[in-house]
C-alpha cells in the first residue's frame, strides 16, 4: 500500500514498555515473533506504511535487546526510543515520548506493540477520518460478540462519543456494550500533549489512561471523531502464548512471509 499523500507531518508513538508475565518468558512481551518477526515490527512497518515520518517506540523491560532489533531495521534512521521507567498507565507511557513530541506541528498515532494485525489500509482510513473531520482526537473502534476485556465505547443519544469506560471502571449497562477500544488512536499533536498533561490516575488500577483524554477534550469543545474501522478478527492483541499462536495462525492465513518485513 502506498503511504498517503499529505503536506501534514504524521508521527507514530508505539507502546512498548511491557513486561508480559502472562507469556511466561523473560523475553519482552512485544519481541515475541509472530511469523518469524517481533509483534512489534509488525506495528511499526504499519505505521511508515500508513505515512508515518518517524516511529518512537516507548520501551521499558528489555529495552536493549528493542534497541538493538531495530538497528538493523531498513527505517532504523527514522526510530527514536524513549523510556519508560515506571509503568504507570498508557497515558504515563505516552507522556514520555514528550520530548519529541513538543513543538512539532502535525498528527500523532497511538498504537500498541502488542497488536501485530494491525493493515497499514485501517490507519490510513483513521486518519482519512482524523483530517476530514478536523478533529482534535480520532480513535477507530470495532464491535464485537464478546466484548470482555475491552474497554468500552460509550456514546450519547445521538450517536456521538462519550467516553471510553475500561472494564474495571465499567458498570453493568457500560459492560454490555459490545463496541470496544482496539486502541487505534489518532491526535493533533499539541491537542494531545495537552490533554496529556491534564490527566489523573483516579482509577480502579489507579493509573494514567490514555483513554481518559479522549473526555477531557470533547469537555473542552474539541471534536472527538470515532470510526468503525477494526474488523473483529484484527483487534486480537497478545497477552498469552495461546493468543500468539492465534495470531500466527491469521497472518499466515494473510499470507505472511515468515521472517520478511520492513518498510522499504
Amino acid at each position: 500500500m502506498n503511504a498517503p499523500s499529505t503536506s501534514t507531518p504524521l508521527r507514530t508513538v508505539v507502546l512498548a514498555a511491557g513486561k508480559g508475565t502472562r507469556m511466561k518468558s523473560d523475553l519482552p512481551k512485544v519481541m515475541h515473533p509472530a511469523v518469524g518477526r517481533p509483534m512489534v515490527e509488525w506495528v511499526v512497518d504499519a505505521s511508515f506504511a500508513a505515512g508515518s515520518e518517524e516511529v518512537i517506540l516507548v520501551i521499558g523491560h528489555g529495552a536493549e535487546l528493542v534497541r538493538g532489533h531495530f538497528a538493523n531495521h531498513p527505517q532504523a534512521s527514522r526510530i527514536r526510543f524513549s523510556m519508560q521507567e515506571r509503568q504507570l498507565g498508557t497515558g504515563h507511557a505516552v507522556d514520555m515520548a514528550r520530548g519529541f513530541l513538543e513543538g512539532r506541528a502535525g498528527d500523532t498515532l497511538v498504537l500498541c506493540g502488542d497488536g501485530p494485525l494491525i493493515r497499514p489500509e485501517t490507519l490510513a482510513t483513521l486518519l482519512a477520518t482524523h483530517r476530514a473531520n478536523a478533529a482534535a482526537a480520532t480513535l477507530a473502534t470495532s464491535v464485537i460478540p464478546d466484548p470482555t476485556g475491552y474497554g468500552r465505547i460509550e456514546r450519547a443519544a445521538d450517536g456521538s462519543f462519550l467516553r471510553i469506560v475500561e472494564q474495571k471502571d465499567a458498570t453493568p449497562a457500560q459492560l454490555a456494550l459490545r463496541e470496544v477500544n482496539p486502541s487505534y488512536y489518532c491526535f493533533r499533536t499539541g491537542d494531545l500533549l495537552a490533554a496529556l498533561g491534564r490527566l489523573d490516575n483516579k482509577n480502579a488500577n489507579g493509573e494514567y489512561y490514555l483513554t481518559d483524554t479522549f473526555e477531557w477534550l470533547r469537555n473542552r469543545g474539541d471534536a472527538v471523531a470515532v470510526v468503525d474501522a477494526v474488523p473483529p478478527e484484527d483487534i486480537l492483541s497478545v497477552n498469552t502464548p495461546e493468543q500468539l499462536a492465534e495470531v500466527d495462525a491469521i497472518l499466515r492465513r494473510r499470507g505472511a512471509i515468515p521472517g520478511a518485513g520492513g518498510s522499504r
